[in-house]
This record gives structure tokens, C-alpha cells and sequence, in this order.
């Protein structure tokens, strides 16, 4: 690199595809948490249980993190700009077809649709900003890039409150139609065409092959363990019209994750194989040399299980344990979006002070603390403010975390491989997604099949009553408190309907701390990695 591309200050056109490339980014990274808010209402609607709620959030995830990887080689081959605008097409037709859908699994398909759009548009973005912005403009660029990915994350609850309050859950969806429509069209005017170096022959057909069937393998293990066994089989499963029967000698989890381990296995050995041989790599694992790009993708995905896994739980335990209504939930959760908003706007100078490496340490650090204190003040009376006071401390270290994270982990990576580069750490951040949604998912629910009989049995209600009562809330993800809130005295249960609500609302809350417990051990790992990074950031610069 030479002292002009260093120097050389970008034009007012490079700044403004900047700005559509991050509002691109923005909307597909906002579908990903818009959905929390909305899922109680979405499950009630679609009559869901907690299974089908965990894929609704997690195969967005899933599909992105099994094809980054493909989407950014294709990116740096054909050309970035393209498959930005491709991307914006697929992923509008997958929103208006996912606020269409009428059962879950058409709404569960749509999501998969509107993943491949995203899987187009993300690396795309970060590989063009890494090419166009140079030296101190582009350490700018990606905080902006990181604090859209901080700050869209942490709006999307409020922005899933007021319109699923004010409007249906099918407006979440919807406003992806306009805002798609005017990014393609300021893309198609001012973002330049960019592509990266292509000496190597070969289009890695069976590493994009392995990698997804390995994602999505130990994706599908997390999420459906607990209701399918995580040895001995709880029930049967069916695909396709083929059934792994209840009574076999094992579940399918085991199997499954064994595909994951094996395919994901085999995938680094055949990237290995193809850098040996001169071919074209999905996965280029010379990247890894680099200790930046190795210990700032660890700690990013360490990181994202823990912030999907809050972005995950909280909702459904203030909707339906406290009893909130979407907008309260979401004006509850927006805590975080002011937290990150303010910090994200102060990262620069922050970095400026402490270093990028130490910004991210600091951010972490904050976002440990703030979910800790939420899951200790969690009870079933809990007052929103005082959940959103945390909160806000948690949105100021996301907001840190993530607008300097992106630029650390690229920090020395060749620009020519800024594509790969960028959606290898994209495929990090979704694989922690994907999995951070399916570990609440899968904590959550083996703690509500524990809490919820012990505080019932603690109400006075004992018996068949007891037990349909728990597995319906454990299954509904639980609506089922929300429903006999709704009906009162009218119930089933008659006089002992409020009994029954308050010891529900209390087995979730319990169960809900426990989700967060998790969630704040993957942070401590990132805080963990952050510390290794930092490190790494230091002897790089010697």
C-alpha cells in the first residue's frame, strides 16, 4: 500500500455509499432482532410452540453463517456492487412472502429466503468499505459500519414494539419493501464496483457444501435437543416422509452433531487441500496467521452467542411473565439502543485514548456487567425501568464492542482479500447468532421443565392440572401465561387462575435468569478473547 492510498481523502460520492451500504447493512442486521418483540404475538397468531419460535429467530442465522462464505468469494469474483443489488431483490421478495405467511412453516420458509438476500448483501458491504476507504478514513468507515451493526441490533425491539402495537407483526416485514427499494436504487447511482484478486483457478463447490451442512447440522442439534433428546429419544422425527422413531436406540441429536463435527472437519482439510494445490478457496486459512483476524473472529463469536441469546429471552419474559404489551417491551429493551447509540457516536475518541483493542475490552467489560445486574434483579415483579437501567450500560459496551471489533479483526488483512476476510468474520458473528438464540432456546426450556412444576407446586397446584399447565407453558414459549392473564376467572382453572398466573410468571422469570446466565458466560469469554487480542493488536504494532 502506498502513502497516497493511505493519505488520500475519500469523495463525497465515497462517503455517500457509505452511507447506503450501511443503511443496507442496517436493514438486513434490524430483521434479525426486529422478530423478538414480535415472536409472543407471532406464536399466539400462528398457534407456535417454543421449537418453531427458536427457528423463526435461528434459521436466519443458521443460513447466513452456512452461506457467507460462498457469498463472499462470489462477492470478490463477480463483483461486489452486483451481488449487493442481487442480495436487496431476494431479500425484499422474502419479506413480503414472510408477511404473507398465514402457518409457521411458510413464515419459517420466508425467513430462509430472506437469509439468502442477506447472505448477498453483508459480505458485500464490509468488503466495499474495506476496498474503497483508506488509513484514518477507513478506521472512520468501519465505526460507522460497526456502530450500524450495534445500533441496528439493539433498535430493532422498538422498532418490533411500535409497529407490531400500532400496526400487526406483519408490518415488521413489510417496512424492509420501501427501505429496499430506495437503497437499490442509490446503489445502482453511487456505490462503485469492486472486486478482489482471482488468480486461483476453480469455484470451491464442495467447501460451500461441507460448511453448510456442518453449520447447519450443529444449528439444528442445539435448537432441537431438547425436545427430541439429547441421547435417548423423546419423539420421533420425520423429514421428507422419513422417521427416526421413538424408540430407536438413540436420538438423531447425537447424529447430527457428529455430521457437524465430521463435515466442518472435512471442510478444513479440503480448504487445506486446495491452497495446496493452487485451486480457489472457499476459506482461505493463511488469514489465520494473522493473530488479529484469529483472536478478534473468537472473540466476535463468543460475543454474538451471548448478545442473541439476551436479544432472545428477554422479550418472551416481558411479554408474557411481567405481562407487557409489545411496545412496553420494546420501549423497555430500546435501553439498549440508547446505550449504544451514545457510545457507539464516542468510540473514535475513545479509541483514540485506549486504543481500538482497548475499546473493545472496555465495551465487553460494560456488557458483562449490565447482564449480570439483569439477571440478578430478574423476578416475575420486576419493574421495567429497573431492567432497562442495566440495560443501558449494556447498550454503552455494545456500542464500544462493535464499532471498533470490525476494524481490529481486519486491521492486516490485504485488501485484495477483504471480501473473504470480512465474510469470514460475518459468518462468525452468525454462526454466535444462530447459536446464541438456540442455547436460550435450549436453556430456557430445560429450566421452565424444572421451575414450572416446583412454582406450582408451591401455589397448591398439584396433579395432571400441574402438569398440562407446565408443559403447555414450556411449549408456547410462555403464551400460555399471557392467554390466562387475558382470560381471568373465565379460565379453565376458574378461581385459581391468578394462583396459576403468578406461579407461572415466576417459573419463567426463574428460568429466563438462568438463559441469562448462559448468555453472560459467552460475554466473559469475549472479555476472555478481547484480552488475547489486545495482546496481539500490541505486538503487531511493535
Amino acid at each position: 500500500m502506498t502513502s497516497t492510498d493511505t493519505t488520500l481523502a475519500p469523495t463525497r460520492r465515497e462517503w455517500i455509499a457509505l452511507a447506503v451500504l450501511s443503511i443496507g447493512l442496517g436493514l438486513i442486521v434490524l430483521d434479525g432482532t426486529i422478530v423478538g418483540v414480535a415472536l409472543p404475538d407471532i406464536v399466539a397468531d400462528l398457534q407456535m410452540d417454543l421449537t418453531d419460535a427458536q427457528w423463526v429467530s435461528s434459521l436466519y442465522a443458521a443460513i447466513l453463517a452456512a452461506l457467507l462464505l460462498s457469498t463472499g468469494r462470489l462477492a470478490d469474483r463477480w463483483g461486489r456492487k452486483r451481488l449487493f443489488l442481487a442480495g436487496l431483490v431476494v431479500f425484499v421478495a422474502g419479506s413480503v412472502m414472510a408477511a404473507s405467511a398465514e402457518a409457521s412453516g411458510p413464515l419459517i420458509g420466508a425467513r430462509a429466503i430472506q437469509a439468502v438476500g442477506a447472505a448477498l448483501i453483508m459480505p458485500s458491504t464490509l468488503s466495499t468499505v474495506n476496498a474503497v476507504f483508506r488509513g484514518r478514513y477507513r478506521a472512520a468507515a468501519f465505526g460507522v459500519w460497526g456502530a450500524v451493526i450495534s445500533g441496528a441490533a439493539a433498535i430493532g425491539p422498538l422498532a418490533g414494539g411500535a409497529l407490531t402495537e400500532y400496526a400487526s407483526w406483519q408490518w415488521i416485514f413489510l417496512v424492509n419493501v420501501p427501505i429496499g427499494v430506495a437503497v437499490f436504487v442509490a446503489a445502482i447511482v453511487v456505490v462503485p464496483e469492486t472486486r478482489g484478486e482471482t488468480a486461483r483457478p476453480g469455484v470451491d463447490v464442495d467447501g460451500a457444501l461441507l460448511s453448510a451442512i456442518g453449520f447447519g447440522a450443529l444449528v439444528f442439534s442445539v435448537i432441537e435437543g431438547p425436545d427430541l433428546g439429547w441421547w435417548a429419544p423423546k419423539a420421533a422425527f420425520q423429514i421428507f416422509g422419513w422417521t427416526w422413531p421413538a424408540d430407536a436406540p438413540i436420538s438423531i441429536i447425537p447424529i447430527t452433531l457428529a455430521v457437524a463435527a465430521a463435515s466442518l472437519t472435512l471442510f478444513v482439510v479440503w480448504e487445506r487441500h486446495r491452497a495446496r494445490n493452487g485451486r480457489s478457496a472457499l476459506l482461505d486459512l493463511r488469514l489465520f496467521r494473522l493473530p488479529t483476524f484469529t483472536w478478534g473472529n473468537i472473540t466476535a463469536g463468543a460475543v454474538a452467542v451471548g448478545e442473541f441469546a439476551i436479544i432472545f429471552v428477554l422479550p418472551l419474559y416481558l411479554v408474557n411473565a411481567l405481562g407487557m404489551n409489545a411496545m412496553g417491551a420494546g420501549l423497555v429493551l430500546a435501553a439498549m439502543a440508547v446505550g449504544a447509540f451514545a457510545s457507539g457516536a464516542a468510540a473514535r475518541h475513545v479509541a483514540a485514548r485506549f486504543g481500538a483493542p482497548g475499546t473493545v475490552l472496555l465495551g465487553l467489560g460494560l456488557e458483562v456487567a449490565g447482564v449480570v445486574v439483569v439477571a440478578l434483579v430478574l423476578t416475575a415483579t420486576t419493574p421495567g425501568w429497573l431492567i432497562a437501567l442495566p440495560l443501558m450500560v449494556y447498550g454503552l459496551g455494545l456500542g464500544l464492542a462493535s464499532a471498533q471489533l470490525t476494524g481490529t479483526v481486519l486491521r492486516d488483512v490485504p485488501v485484495a482479500e477483504s471480501g473473504q476476510g470480512s465474510a469470514t468474520q460475518s459468518t462468525v458473528r452468525q454462526v454466535g447468532s444462530a447459536l446464541g438464540t438456540a442455547f436460550a432456546g435450549a436453556v430456557l426450556s430445560v429450566a421452565l421443565a424444572l421451575t414450572l412444576p416446583a412454582a406450582l407446586s408451591s401455589a397448591g397446584i398439584t396433579g395432571s392440572t400441574a402438569d398440562t399447565l407446565a408443559d403447555s407453558t414450556r411449549q408456547s414459549a410462555g403464551t400460555t401465561i399471557a392467554q390466562l392473564r387475558l382470560q381471568g376467572e373465565d379460565s379453565a382453572l376458574g378461581s385459581q387462575t391468578g394462583d396459576a398466573v403468578a406461579a407461572l410468571a415466576s417459573g419463567f422469570a426463574d428460568a429466563a435468569q438462568w438463559a441469562l446466565v448462559v448468555a453472560a458466560v459467552f460475554l466473559v469469554l469475549g472479555f476472555a478473547g478481547a484480552v488475547l487480542l489486545r495482546r496481539a493488536a500490541r505486538r503487531g504494532a511493535d
